[in-house]
């Protein structure tokens, strides 16, 4: 990986604001309760629960708040029933974004995207038309005040660890989808502490705003996150000078 993924570092920032709101528990919640609604409460048999599921721990949700939610996608419990969908998009600068939605009101889900786009110089764009930009990837964060890259890369590079760029303060660790819960085993053995880990979506190329253009397309991606039925949002884009 190379480029400086300015989102990625504020939005790290913006996840551990919105932690203390509940905003981050909310949308774990509801892709547990989806993740075990379309494969079972079983972490061992649904690859997808285990992922949200190790994601909720990484952000020190409750286990009684997970097995809730475990719970209502099985029908042990009432719950919403939530639908997916994945919108593809374009903001300010061409820049390529994808919009992750779990709703149980799609029509206002599309309403909301579309209004947000609109009001921030976006637009939706055709199915594929950028899902093909982006591969899946593992993703850990680690405090870049107290550990150093290096001291992540010798922990982790023979365990499935690829990479390792520092963002800001923010030291951000690759893997595959596979191996990113084992790297993370492997860290915290070695005394490394975890912020967090997930599995999300990398670009395969990055596109070079200047600040000015990077302003209005942060603007656009923070409005994003802001709605409710939004779970995640990528894009490719870089601050160059």
């Amino acid at each position: 990986m190379s480029g400086h993924n300015k989102w990625s570092s504020i939005k790290h920032k913006k996840q551990k604001a919105d932690a203390a709101r509940g905003k981050i528990f909310s949308r774990l919640v509801k892709e547990i309760s989806v993740a075990a609604r379309d494969g079972g409460a079983d972490t061992e048999t649904n690859s997808r629960l285990r992922v949200a599921v190790e994601t909720a721990k990484s952000q020190n949700m409750p286990s009684d708040n997970i097995d809730r939610a475990i719970k209502r996608g099985t029908g042990d419990l009432e719950g919403i029933n939530y639908e997916e969908i994945v919108y593809e998009a374009y903001g300010p600068g061409g820049v390529a974004i994808i919009i992750e939605v779990l709703t149980d009101n799609k029509n206002r889900a599309a309403a909301d995207i579309r209004h947000i786009l609109s009001k921030h110089g976006g637009h939706l764009g055709s199915k594929n038309s950028v899902a093909y930009m982006f591969s899946r990837v593992g993703q850990i964060t680690i405090s870049g005040a107290e550990y150093s890259e290096d001291q992540v890369l010798e922990a982790g590079l023979d365990f499935g660890l690829e990479d390792v760029q520092l963002q800001d303060d923010i030291i951000i660790a690759m893997t595959s989808p596979s191996d990113v819960f084992d790297v993370k085993d492997v860290l915290e053995k070695s005394g490394i502490m975890i912020e967090s880990a997930e599995i999300t979506k990398q670009p395969e190329n990055w596109i070079g705003l200047t600040e000015k253009k990077a302003g209005k397309a942060l603007q656009l991606l923070e409005a994003l996150e802001e709605c409710d039925d939004v779970q995640a949002v990528h894009t490719n884009f870089e601050i160059r000078e």
